[in-house]
């Protein structure tokens, strides 16, 4: 792996509020790219819409600023596949027990076993990017944010420090960054699938108001998730993406 670059500038702190609230702060008082916050402790976590983060304890919080424009990519862009190949690959660098267990869901959740582990946060602050990351490593709450049965990394040994996460993430986010900047989206796009359910995998999608039932097809050519359903080919470019049947990772497909 490359040295991390830019520089970042890791702070470990034992308690916060909202690591990416507090970026958010910071980045709005003028603070620079490359700052990455890690609270031992968080006590007022954020999630996707507009949902709670529940810290178990002994968890992942981790929140990074980055310049979303310093390579001239388009607003969010590539920027959640980014941010889970970087996540499932620091997961697996220090549990590497649980790689093959380990499973992105459409576009940045990351399982284990089927199960939430952890998920990610992006948010814009005029061209600055917030990526926060959240994951259950010594322990996991009883259910995730909507009641489904939740997973934590220890369940395949001693859990890692969460410092050490945070560190392997910020290499691997700036090895990814690389990647996309030289080799291009769609190299992201082909890295992501095999990480990620197999095709063909049944996924619900809850579009706040609706739902709608098919097979996981792949990716269209800008990461939207391509599902064959009874009535043809949709594009889902939003909204909560649920595997229909619990899996055992991507163990199950060897």
């Amino acid at each position: 792996m490359k040295a991390v670059c830019p520089p970042w500038r890791l702070e470990c702190h034992d308690e916060l509020t909202s690591t990416s609230d507090v970026c958010l702060e910071r980045a709005r008082a003028g603070e620079k790219p490359g700052l990455a916050l890690l609270a031992l402790r968080q006590t007022k976590g954020r999630g996707s819409r507009g949902r709670n983060w529940v810290d178990a304890g002994q968890s992942l919080a981790l929140s990074m600023l980055l310049d979303g424009q310093q390579a001239g990519q388009d607003a969010l862009g590539g920027w959640p596949f980014l941010a889970s190949l970087a996540f499932f690959e620091g997961l697996a660098e220090t549990m590497p027990a649980a790689r093959d267990h380990l499973m992105i869901k459409w576009p940045n959740d990351i399982l284990l076993d089927g199960q939430k582990l952890g998920g990610i946060l992006i948010e814009r602050e005029g061209r600055c990017l917030i990526i926060g990351m959240g994951a259950n490593l010594a322990r996991s709450p009883a259910t995730d944010a909507i009641g489904r049965e939740a997973a934590f990394l220890g369940r395949y040994g001693e859990p890692p420090h969460p410092r050490a996460v945070a560190e392997a993430i910020l290499a691997q986010i700036t090895h990814w960054r690389d990647v996309w900047e030289h080799q291009g989206f769609g190299i992201l796009c082909a890295e992501w699938m095999k990480r990620a359910h197999p095709v063909g995998t049944p996924l619900v999608v809850n579009g706040g108001t609706t739902y709608e039932k098919g097979r996981f097809a792949g990716l269209a050519a800008d990461g939207r998730l391509l599902l064959e359903t009874e009535n043809g080919m949709k594009t889902v470019a939003t909204g909560d993406i649920l595997l229909a049947s619990q899996g055992a990772g991507r163990a199950a497909r060897h």
